[in-house]
């Protein structure tokens, strides 16, 4: 590793696993464009490592991983790997060409999970964690090994695993809590037990990976901290399996804000975590709740008038941080229909999208049609015209939205007309009846697209206040198998973003259908 992020006395590595556990959140699914997309912010960001993904999961996952390794500088790029040699393999071929490699092995320790997921005793589990390691060593001097469900584990066969896999050549040990069932004071004991019972720990930097589902994963990661892990993992958002996992902006802001009592730092440019934070909500299709921590839009924003009027005397009196050291969007700047191109590219400088000449130029139009429509055009409205912009213009897609009419009422049968490109560079016109205008559009498109899926969540949020809000409509279809994939739309005409948002899912399961992998597996 270099100096910068070997763990010292006051340095955290922050390692991000958005790409590989976030992905594994139900509904989730990114095309290899939008993970490279994430992985370009998180270099922006700063973190000190990137799980890529699991490469032996699927040929998809696999060129995914490759890709990033191949162009993402700086941070270390790592891959998660089943104890088993072809996943190792994979893992290593996926990620050989990165400027700092790391293969990421896992093997379930805990008494149930032996037993039930395994079937094997403690000794053989001890030998594949060994034989692991010693594979992963052979190609990549940095090589993480976690004990999964480590908080279920015995701590004394703990220590001696523990021990084994850093003799076997393991520079990580994390331990994880990977049901969420720990709590800060007994998660803290177990990580100094490590320190206190494990003779070789100075050869490794310890880790945790905590998840959420009793909504302490930050805390117990904190904990950890205090009693000295100098790795954290986690997602943007606090994205995964299940509850999810630790968010990183919340444990990266605890430990900038209250240095005074952890006595640790990362090395991350916070300023970034607001706009790492809303692109891996739009590209996931999941919503960011108004009063999450650091991310949410009521953040920074106070209601009650005694903190309003405190507020504006001395703005510290109730908060702890500034809104601008993470990239906070705050009181948006106002855009209108006479605003120009070079405006338009200023301010959307401003926002952390840097465009081309071609790609402004395409975005213009587009700018002028929503001014058209709205009096002011906020940073909100600007950030969810990128979002479509992305969406929309992505060479994966196979069908394109250009148009519908909808009658609809209670004095009439919801009809919908609507008109969508083809993969084969047509457009088609299908008018169908439904039990209401969306109903109506989405059966109308189902005649023109070669898919079949079903529809199983349908939600709508207003991007920006007042009546001529752009509305953001979330889509979520199944398909045969089960598999489900996010849609997501944006319009100031609700119909107009439903239509949008259905295709978009549509097109996603083409592009992902094909890819998904039946491995399960977890840390």
């Amino acid at each position: 590793m270099a100096e910068s992020d070997v763990a010292t006395n006051d340095k955290v590595i922050i390692f991000d696993t958005t790409l590989r556990d976030g992905e594994q959140s139900a509904g989730a699914g990114l095309t290899p464009d939008e993970k490279m997309r994430i992985a370009r912010q998180l270099q922006k960001l700063g973190v000190d490592v990137i799980e890529a993904g699991f490469a032996a999961s699927s040929p998809g996952d696999f060129e995914a991983v490759q890709a990033i390794a191949r162009e993402i500088k700086g941070p270390i790029i790592a891959s998660l790997a089943r104890a088993v040699p072809g996943d190792i393999d994979a893992a290593w071929e996926a990620i050989k060409d990165a400027e700092r490699p790391r293969i990421h092995t896992f093997l379930s320790t805990s008494e149930i999970h032996m037993a039930h997921q395994m079937r094997k005793g403690a000794e053989d589990i001890l030998g594949m964690a060994v034989d692991a390691v010693t594979r992963a060593k052979t190609h990549c001097d940095d090589v993480e090994f976690s004990p999964m469900d480590a908080t279920r584990t015995d701590p004394e066969w703990l220590y001696k695993l523990v021990e084994a896999v850093i003799d076997a050549g393991a520079t990580t040990v994390n331990i994880p809590d990977t049901v969420g069932y720990s709590n800060p004071e007994e998660f803290g004991a177990l990580i100094k037990g490590v320190f206190d019972n494990v003779p070789n720990i100075d050869k490794a930097t310890v880790s945790v990976h905590c998840h959420n589902d009793l909504g302490l994963a930050a805390a117990n990661s904190l904990a950890a901290v205090e009693n000295g892990a100098r790795q954290v993992e986690g997602c943007i958002n606090g994205l995964g399996e299940r509850a999810g996992n630790a968010s990183l902006e919340e444990v990266i802001m605890a430990l900038e804000t209250r240095n005074d009592h952890y006595g640790a730092k990362s090395d991350i440019n916070t300023e970034e975590i607001g706009p790492s934070s809303r692109l891996v909500a739009d590209l996931f299709g999941f919503a960011i709740q108004p009063n999450k921590a650091i991310v949410g839009q009521n953040a920074f924003r106070h209601g009650s008038g005694i903190h309003q009027d405190a507020y504006i005397k001395e703005r510290t009196t109730f908060e702890i941080m500034e809104p601008e050291s993470v990239g906070w969007r705050g009181e948006a700047i106002v855009m209108g229909k006479l605003s120009g191109r070079a405006g338009l590219r200023s301010r959307l400088g401003d926002l952390g999208y840097e465009l081309s000449d071609e790609e402004l130029t395409d975005l213009f139009p587009k700018y002028k049609i929503l001014a058209d429509q709205k009096r002011e055009v906020t940073d909100f409205d600007l950030q969810a015209l990128m979002s479509e912009q992305h969406r929309f213009s992505d060479t994966d897609l196979q069908y394109r939205f250009e148009g519908v009419k909808v009658e609809a009422g209670d004095m009439v049968t919801p009809t919908a007309t609507v008109t969508v490109g083809t993969p084969e560079g047509e457009s088609k016109t299908v008018t169908s009846k439904g039990t209401g205008p969306v109903d109506a559009v989405c059966k109308a498109i189902d005649q023109i697209v070669d898919q079949s899926c079903n529809l199983t969540e349908f939600a709508v949020a207003s991007v920006t206040d007042g009546i001529d809000a752009i509305g953001e409509v979330t889509i979520r279809v199944e398909d045969s198998n089960g598999h489900i994939y996010a849609g997501r739309g944006g319009d100031t005409d609700i119909i107009v973003a439903s239509a949008k948002a259905y295709i978009n899912a549509i097109n996603r399961m083409s592009v992902l259908g094909p890819d998904q992998t039946e491995l399960t597996f977890s840390e």
